[in-house]
């Protein structure tokens, strides 16, 4: 069994431009990259079955590259995530944000606990993974339209940051309370409500703490080291607080998903994070592939023929949350046509349910078996494929999307 530097370094070679060139087949089909990258692990895990090619440390560097590429992507997620136009829109964007979370949650539960059997804490890792939607997914093809900054694409783009937002707060508040819930010692109301009132209080330091940072101290910080040493951009010197940062929050039992979140929102008000997000898109694009590739060999082969049946009735819970979810409430400002178009569009579940799952899996089977993440994988999958043609049909048979109801 190889077990020298050549050998890891040359598989990661290999897989990085395998991740390469699945990225620019599926761009060329109108798939979103993940989907490649999961099956490029997909492909890695059979080989491995077959002829043993993972190494404990090919598995160790695949792995931290993972965790590299968890920060990568919610970085990048906080970094776009405008908070200020955000809050000026979250009137308007409420009561569908609230719809499609609300029933998303809902039949997300219901399918996991009382039409597939699963325990209480996986059902609700299952329920929380569904709340969430892709930014980047249907946000491309309104762009390609046309259209995002149509009435519609502004909702869309509110209520498409405020699920992810959402997902990863009640991630959060579940990591603390999924311990306590498991045990199952008779009355768990109190220790509940402790714990939670506990962690909430970190999380509240926490945010206070970031707030502080990016008002007060971030920029002074970044321009002290950008008169000695001016170049390269200050794209090193925001990474390297950002590992700091995501680091804090996982010794907090945050998690450094959290942390690359919040440090990405801290430096998003921040003017110079539009050349930061330009210069960010190579390392981006490096690591983010290794978070999904390694979801893709963390599959259990086992588990698979399970998962397919068990991410099929997922998938229309899924989708019921998000279609019924976000088109009722949205149907009072532009009508129906455009209510079920922004329901469709928030049908695609990828990134942050991923991060979801992947950080309950960490916990043990007990919160994430196997099935349920590869019933979660599946969702994923098929709702990256379908739902963006149908999205693209939708754009193209609804010209203008800044729908008001109609006249009665």
């Amino acid at each position: 069994m190889p077990e020298r530097l050549p050998y890891v370094v040359m598989l990661l070679g290999g897989t990085t431009i395998a991740a390469v060139m699945a990225h620019a087949i599926w761009r060329w089909l109108r798939i979103p990259g993940l989907v490649g990258h999961i099956l490029i692990g997909v492909a890695l895990a059979v080989m491995d079955g077959n002829g043993g090619i993972m190494t404990d440390k090919t598995e160790v560097v695949f792995e931290f590259l993972g965790g590299i590429g968890i920060v990568a992507l919610l970085f990048r997620v906080g970094l776009e995530s405008n908070i200020t136009e955000m809050l000026g829109q979250l009137r308007r964007a409420t009561w569908v944000w609230i719809g499609n979370v609300g029933l998303s949650a809902v039949f997300g539960y219901v399918a996991a606990r009382y039409l597939l059997g699963f325990e209480l804490v996986p059902s609700l890792f299952a329920a929380t993974a569904l709340t969430a939607t892709s930014i980047g997914i249907s946000l491309a093809l309104w762009r390609d339209a046309g259209v995002l900054d149509s009435d519609s694409g502004v909702l869309l783009t509110d209520v498409a940051e405020l699920d992810d937002l959402s997902g990863i707060a009640f991630m959060i508040m579940l990591f603390a309370i999924a311990p306590i819930i498991a045990s199952g010692n008779g009355d768990i109301t109190g220790p509940v409500l402790q714990v939670g009132g506990l962690f909430l209080l970190k999380v509240a330091l926490f945010v206070a703490f970031c707030v502080v940072f990016a008002r007060y101290l971030e920029q002074p910080i970044t321009s002290f080291f950008m008169r000695i040493e001016p170049t390269p951009d200050p794209l090193l010197i925001v990474l390297g607080m950002t590992f700091v940062i995501a680091a804090v929050a996982g010794w907090l039992g945050f998690s450094l998903a959290v942390g690359a979140l919040f440090a990405g929102l801290m430096f998003s008000r921040d003017a110079e994070s539009v050349r930061v997000d330009a210069s960010f898109g190579s390392i981006y694009d490096l690591f983010t592939p290794f978070f999904f590739i390694n979801i893709g060999l963390n599959l259990d082969p086992g588990a698979l023929q399970y998962g397919l049946w068990i991410g099929a009735v997922l998938l229309v819970a899924g989708v019921a949350g998000k279609v019924v979810g976000a088109a009722l409430p949205a149907r009072r400002m532009m009508g129906w046509n455009g209510a079920l178009l922004i329901g469709v569009s928030m049908v695609p579940r990828a990134e942050i349910a991923m991060v979801v799952m992947s950080e309950g899996r960490r916990l043990g089977d007990w919160a994430v078996p196997p099935e349920l993440f590869s019933g979660i994988v599946v969702v994923v999958i098929a709702t990256s494929i379908v739902a963006p043609l149908v999205v693209g049909r939708m754009l193209a048979a609804n010209p203008s999307v800044n729908g008001k109801p109609p006249a009665c």
